[in-house]
């Protein structure tokens, strides 16, 4: 069996696992709940759709106006900068102080939370739903006990109806992203009221990151223990103003853009119903916990928590160790292959806080696994060495059996055995690198960490492509070339590698095989030139290392490099 074609089956094979079942998992078994029916409840309980829906659009009015009309209750913490409206109770401004929108040094933070009626608005509200009893609503101004919301001072908000119900909202923030909500009701009225408490999210508009096969972006949730990612927001406008609902205890719920991420979690053991609604482009997450009847002189109170910021991985799994939000990092869709990526990623990281650039960290990582590997890359020569070795037996034997394709199969696997030989050696060391290549894609496509992280000279942000390209010039002439041809001195490096690492190895019998051999360096190329350079820093780094790797062992095995060099 030939070598070369034992390795394009590998590739092929590898390739169909890894990205076929990553793109249909979710539809063979998907790992959500099945919508559940929806509640009903008694005569004297608020119906679970209470929830204000979303709101109408209205006309798109500057953002800093509004901001600057309505009461507010400012935020502060190290890592986000927004403020409070006290109409409504809604965390409806808010910025991230430590991501910027581009590259630039003058770039404007990441803006994730803006006021309704303002341009792509998103914001959090809580409430409560009932029968027969008044409940503040979207218009409610409430009255707080402070001017700002920092990480060692909560601020309550409060509201009393005119029966005598006493709303209070207790909000405090962490020095990271999470603001904990505690709602209570105390009843100083004549008579029991039957009431629910209620949170949301909703925002204007979709996500304008989009819905890749290896990422979802959009509504995302966490019900009974289960990450969803089937729902997206095409469900959500094809669907009726019902949409899609949920039972679960515990859990959470929000939406998911790349890097960025809004979530509401109850209590691990509160029963919610929860789910996704649209209405005119506007969409909407929320949840309603279960019905409380309280008695004249009593209260009831309870607590959630609401994510707002980006998804680092440490950061979401210290969350779900540290509150007990089942599943929190599953809001990074690493998919079914989680297993590789975040170990790849966590060592990836460690490298970077030990050298302080990505590309350095990217560049050890590759050392790392050539060198775990060159133990099988030195039986693969070898095994490479023998196949070379019975290449004129083989001729024999396919001129001897051409017309017996059962008997010739017969015949070369004995003399395989004889030999001493595995044809299937060779492949080995590419099967093992390919899981480890996709797991650093994902890793670089969907972690936070590694946005906008430079690397050296033109390579300022390992996460988007090379854009250093001969196409114009390399920038000398004043125009961006088309998506296909923009090939940047990364993956023009890649392609040259490649070349020299093919020209080492034994090159194939088949004249048609040695053909396909000579273009793939070239098609590698332009097929990695859209990914991010800091993949195709990887590549590049793996290549070079490899033909070291070929030139010492070459050294051992001088039958090998006589046969090439003469081929």
């Amino acid at each position: 069996m030939d070598n070369t074609r034992n390795m394009i089956l590998a590739i092929v094979l590898s390739a169909l696992v890894l990205i076929g079942w990553s793109a249909l998992s979710n539809r063979i078994m998907p790992t959500a709940n099945p919508p559940a029916t929806k509640v009903e409840g008694g005569k004297t309980v608020a119906l679970p759709n209470n929830v204000p829906a979303p709101a109408t659009p209205r006309a798109v009015q500057d953002r800093g106006k509004l901001i600057a009309v309505t009461p507010r209750v400012a935020i502060r913490t190290p890592k986000l900068t927004g403020s409070i409206n006290l109409t409504g109770a809604r965390i409806d401004d808010l910025v991230l102080n430590a991501y910027h929108e581009t590259i630039r040094k003058d770039s404007p933070p990441i803006r994730l939370l803006s006021p309704a009626g303002g341009p792509d608005a998103y914001y959090a509200g809580f409430g409560w739903s009932g029968r027969d009893v008044s409940v503040p609503g979207p218009t409610t101004v409430w009255q707080a006990d402070g001017a700002a919301l920092i990480p060692s001072t909560p601020v309550t908000l409060r509201w009393t109806s005119p029966a005598g119900q006493a709303f209070a909202i207790k909000l405090s923030v962490d020095t990271n992203y999470m603001f904990t909500v505690e709602q209570s009701v105390a009843n100083a009225g004549t008579a029991p009221v039957a009431i629910r408490s209620y949170a949301y999210v909703s925002r204007d508009g979709k996500s304008k990151d989009p819905t890749t096969w290896n990422a979802h972006v959009g509504p995302i949730g966490v019900f009974d223990g289960k990450a969803n990612y089937s729902v997206d927001f095409k469900d959500l406008d094809a669907a009726d103003t019902s949409g899609e609902r949920f039972r679960s205890t515990g859990g959470w719920i929000g939406f998911g853009d790349k890097y960025w991420l809004t979530a509401l979690a109850p209590a691990p053991n509160a029963a919610i119903d929860a789910g996704f609604r649209a209405n005119g482009g506007l969409y909407q997450a929320d949840f309603t916990g279960a019905p409380v009847t309280i008695a004249p002189g009593k209260a009831a109170a309870s607590a959630l928590h609401f994510f707002a910021g980006a998804k680092e991985v440490a950061t979401l799994d210290g969350y779900q160790q540290s509150l007990g939000i089942a599943n929190f990092g599953k809001a990074i869709d690493w998919g079914w292959y989680e297993i590789v990526e975040k170990p790849i990623f966590y060592y990836l990281h460690w490298l970077f806080h030990l050298t302080g650039n990505f590309g350095l960290a990217i560049i050890l990582l590759t050392l790392t696994v050539r060198g775990l590997l060159f133990p099988i890359a030195q039986r693969q020569f070898a095994s490479m060495a023998g196949m070379r070795a019975v290449q004129p037996k083989l001729k024999v034997l396919q001129e001897r059996h051409k017309d017996d394709k059962p008997r010739l199969q017969q015949e070369m696997m004995a003399l395989y055995k004889a030999e001493k030989v595995n044809p299937l050696a060779g492949c080995l060391p590419l099967v093992i690198q390919i899981p480890i290549f996709f797991a650093l894609y994902k890793v670089l496509v969907l972690s936070t960490e590694m946005r906008h992280q430079p690397f050296a000279l033109w390579i300022h942000d390992l996460s988007a492509p090379d854009p250093l390209t001969p196409v114009n010039l390399f920038g000398l002439l004043a125009f961006t070339p088309p998506h296909m041809i923009a090939i940047g001195v990364l993956p023009i490096l890649l392609g040259v590698t490649q070349y020299f690492q093919f020209k080492l190895n034994p090159q194939p019998m088949d004249p048609a095989q040695a053909q396909v051999f000579a273009i793939m360096p070239w098609v590698f190329m332009f097929i990695m030139a859209p990914f991010a350079a800091g993949l195709q820093l990887y590549w590049v780094t793996s290549n070079v290392l490899t033909i070291g790797q070929q030139a010492f062992l070459y050294s051992r095995h001088p039958g090998m490099r006589a046969a090439a060099v003469a081929k």
